[in-house]
């Protein structure tokens, strides 16, 4: 099933934060030609498919950079593999299949962030336990458990805090708290963080699980 632009909408409206920009592009055929020169020779490996996924990622962020100044900018990757972002913005990319989502704000106003989206998929039974720390199970019911809803929240996390410590985190090594919206990083930090799962029209598109999580400066 396709992506409903519109659904998309609501749920990065659900995760919104005021000082944080953010967009979305659904996914296709051609966007691999969305990558600058500099950034299609670091993908010059990858399969198409991979190469039209970061090419629409990038086109997102490249719209959104552009109404800060940065017009043009390229958005090329460090060892890690996390975009390197143009001086004084803080940002992240992510995609699914079919959907590009990109997530940018100031330096000044927050040191850290991260965006994830994943299809509003059942969670295969092996993840559930693997993904969910012992607190996390006797919190959440188990339709929650079941959901993608903590596996991208702690996708979004990783994406924040990695940049910043360079500690590679598995999924027990963050726990999150969805009504008070802050996930705890193991000997290391608190992270706010918002997910959301959006709605389906009718049966005919796919639903999406997204999360935002940031780190405000001074925090």
């Amino acid at each position: 099933m396709g992506a409903d632009s519109d659904l998309i909408l609501d749920v990065m409206a659900a995760i919104a934060e005021p000082g944080i920009s953010i967009a979305h592009r659904l996914i296709s055929a051609g966007d691999e030609r969305e990558l600058l020169a500099s950034e299609a020779l670091l993908f010059q490996k990858a399969r198409q498919e991979s190469q039209r996924q970061s090419g629409a990622a990038r086109a997102v962020a490249r719209g959104l950079l552009s109404g800060r100044g940065h017009a043009g900018a390229a958005i090329l990757k460090s060892p890690s593999g996390a975009p390197i972002w143009p001086e004084g913005v803080v940002g992240s990319l992510a995609h699914d299949a079919c959907v590009a989502i990109a997530a940018i704000a100031r330096a000044c106003d927050f040191v850290g962030l991260g965006i994830d989206i994943e299809p509003d998929d059942v969670l295969p039974a092996e993840m559930v336990d693997l993904v969910a720390t012992p607190a996390e199970r006797s919190r959440y019911g188990r339709n929650f458990l079941c959901s993608r809803a903590l596996f991208v929240a702690k996708e979004a996390v990783f994406k924040a805090v990695h940049p910043l410590d360079g500690v590679f985190l598995d999924f027990q090594d963050i726990e999150v708290d969805v009504e008070s919206q802050v996930a705890y990083v193991r000997l290391s930090r608190a992270v706010r963080v918002k997910v959301k799962a959006g709605g389906q029209a009718a049966g005919q598109a796919a639903r999406h699980v997204a999360a935002l999580a940031f780190i405000p400066s001074g925090a």
